[in-house]
Parts: structure tokens; sequence; C-alpha cells
């Protein structure tokens, strides 16, 4: 039961704007109904929306994940505007961050901690952001809402949802202090691993980059060091920067076929290799069986996030320790949308606020 936004169950009779991709390349910002609660849910007056490569992806190419026409946006903070009669610990007012998505707590793979995998999580995401008002139901208002700390502003609040996905990647590693981290890609996902491992004080985080431009931006957001050029360039300055060694753990965050099958040359023998970009569906990617199997190359590709994750992520931001406002490259009101997205096309910035 996918989470449209766009017809809400129950509305207030009132109007906002927001922004509905009615296919892939045609974004229209509309006067939409504005949405009401659920009895077990709420509606959130949207602050700062955060653009996402997601979206990006959807509005280019469409996504497998998103039916159209659809609401956009699922990178928010705010206040809550309405809460539900059944709703409890939260009140008309409270400053929120919250998750897009929470899994149901009873299936197969949430009683064995791999909540990311409910077949509940995907089809009832909520999309909406890019507007004034965003409904949140029940199963998120349980699992995945959070009363913001005052300490943090709304844009690094709305990092909530993408650096419980980060945690999530780390979560399948085995660091280690003195491990040697390369980040192949250095857009708004490897700079947010990027300021998870400095959190964690790992001792070199490399960044492959192919653009100077972003190359620049993760230099300035504290990698060891930065090699351009892009992975296919890689592996000869990788190997004099370690020794000839190779790097402890890859992660891969540029979501292209090449570049997966090009990430487990980069690690050294018995090192790790995180497959965190997403692919376009139905594409496939080779590998080195005897560099796998013999030099004991470790490959895995985490999805998504678990309710621990989030708590984690909550924590981390509110903390005031992360610097994740580094990530913004600007602001944008409601009806620019456009401009932000094709600066994202270009290359230009990682993340831009959007300010309805």
């Amino acid at each position: 039961m996918y989470q449209s936004q766009l017809a809400p169950e129950v509305t207030s009779g009132a109007t906002m704007r927001g922004h509905v991709l009615l296919r892939p390349g045609q974004l229209e910002l509309q006067d939409l109904p504005r949405p009401a609660p659920d009895p077990d849910g709420v509606v959130v007056r949207v602050r700062t929306a955060l653009t996402c490569g997601t979206d990006l992806k959807a509005f280019l190419r469409g996504h497998p994940k998103i039916p159209m026409p659809t609401a956009l946006g699922h990178e928010f903070a705010g206040e809550l505007a309405d809460v539900g009669r059944h709703v409890r610990g939260f009140h008309e007012g409270d400053e929120i961050m919250a998750a897009p998505t929470a899994p149901c707590g009873s299936c197969y793979y949430c009683a064995r901690e791999q909540e990311n995998l409910c077949p509940e999580v995907m089809p009832r995401m909520v999309h909406g952001a890019y507007a004034e008002y965003i409904r949140l139901p029940g199963h998120i208002v349980r699992r995945n809402l959070f009363h913001k700390p005052k300490s943090v502003p709304h844009a690094e609040a709305a990092l909530l949802e993408p650096l419980a996905c980060v945690l999530h990647s780390l979560g399948h590693l085995r660091l280690r202090p003195d491990d040697t981290v390369v980040l192949v890609g250095a857009g708004a996902f490897a700079l947010l691993h990027l300021l998870a491992l400095r959190m964690r004080e790992v001792a070199r985080v490399i960044v492959v980059a192919r653009g100077a431009q972003r190359g620049a931006r993760a230099a300035e957001m504290g990698a060891s060091a930065v090699i351009s050029g892009g992975a296919e360039h890689a592996q000869e300055e990788l190997l004099e920067l370690t020794g000839g060694i190779g790097a402890d753990i890859v992660i891969e965050c540029t979501g292209q076929v090449g570049v997966w099958e090009l990430a487990p040359a980069l690690a050294r023998r018995g090192g790790q290799v995180v497959l965190f970009g997403g692919c376009p569906g139905g594409t496939t990617a080779s590998f080195d069986t005897g560099r796998l199997h013999y030099d004991q190359v470790s490959l895995v590709s985490p999805f998504h996030f678990t309710p621990r994750d989030v708590r984690s992520s909550y924590e981390i931001l509110g903390s005031g320790r992360f610097g994740g406002t580094a990530l913004l490259s600007g602001e944008y009101p409601l009806d620019r949308l456009d401009e932000a997205f094709a600066r994202l096309r270009l290359g230009e910035g990682a993340k831009f606020a959007i300010i309805p």
C-alpha cells in the first residue's frame, strides 16, 4: 500500500503548495489538499526539506519503488501542525525530526532484527516533503518520530534519514582505529560517510572524486587525501598511498555498475567492500572470483536502515558534534526546486535546503 500524499484519506479542507512528479522529467508545483492527521498520526509543517540523490534519480529516470504521479521529497524537519487524538508524547507546535519509513515490527524479518527488509517498509514510505505540510501515519509516529533539540538547526535535523542509512552501512563493517577507508564518490552520501568515520576517529579516509569541485569539498570536510579522476584511475595512486597494500575498507557510493566492479580492486587482501550506492534496476555486475576467494575480499551491499540506526542517527545529530551543515550548498524557496535539481545534475553542491 503506497502512501501517496496526493490524496490522503483525511483532509482539512484547506490547501497547500507541494511539488508533484507527474512523470520523469516533469515536476509541477500544485495546490494540493492540506492533510489532516489520522487518529494515531500527525501533520508536520515542513521548515526544511533536503534534496536527495534518490529524488533526483526519480526525477530524471523514474524509480521502481516510487509510483507516479507522486509527491516528492523525504528528508525533512519541521514542527507539528496537527496531532491525532490517539498520539501521546507529542503536541502541536513541537519541533520534530523524523524518518519517512518504519517497519511493521511483526514479520519474519522484523523478528530477526532485519527491519530494513520488512516487506511493508518501502510500500508505506512517505513522500511529499517538498511541500508546506506532510502527513505522517501512526506506524512512523510510533517508531521514528523524535523531538528536535533546540540546538540542532532544521537543516541538520533533516539529515536523520540519510545518516541512518550511512550508520546501517557502517554497521556491517569490522572497523579498526588504524584502518584506511576509501570512499568511492564524493556526493552527499560519501560525505556523510566521511563525517561519520571522522566521528569514529578512523585513522585515514581517502576520497575518490571525479570532479575537482567535489574533491575540494571532501578535502575541506576532512578527507585525509583526495584521488582525482574517478575509480578507473584510482588504483595506482591508492597503492602508493598505502605502501602497496590497498585499502582496508572500500565504500562505493556512486551507484554505477562499472564502479561496483572496480571497487574490489581497491581493497587489500582480507579487505572489506561495501557496495552502498544503488544501481539501476535490472543491471548486473561481474567480479573476479579469484580475487574474492584467494584474497578473501568480502562484499556487502546494505539497504536502507533499521529503527536502531535511526535512533543512533538522532543521538549523533543531537550531540552537536556531527557538523552536518557542512553538506549544505545553499537554500532555495519551494518554487525554485528545479534550480536546485539542475545544479545537482551539474555536480554543483552536495545538498540543497528547500524552504517552504
